[in-house]
């Protein structure tokens, strides 16, 4: 039971690190920020804040459920790449 926690927590750590990895966009291909917030709004997200972090943007909030979120979208397809949570 010890190593499963140990394994999850590995896991969480290793997200935002792959999430970086993946967000290597060169930025004259990002598509504005004004468009993701648009299009998780309508989705029914509560948006807080948007940071650029390692290449990637780093959207925080609440999803449509209203649970809290950190998540990494890559900035030119806005897929999602990982989280914080």
């Amino acid at each position: 039971m010890r190593f499963i926690g140990i394994a999850a927590l590995a896991v969480t750590f290793a997200l935002p690190a792959v999430a970086k990895e993946m967000c290597n966009v060169p930025q004259d291909q990002w598509r504005p920020v004004e468009e993701l917030k648009t299009q998780l709004t309508a989705k029914g997200w509560t948006i807080s804040n948007v940071k650029t972090e390692d290449g990637c943007y780093e959207v925080y909030g609440h999803d449509q459920t209203g649970k809290r979120v950190e998540i990494y979208f890559d900035p030119a397809s806005f897929a999602r790449v990982g989280s914080d949570d």
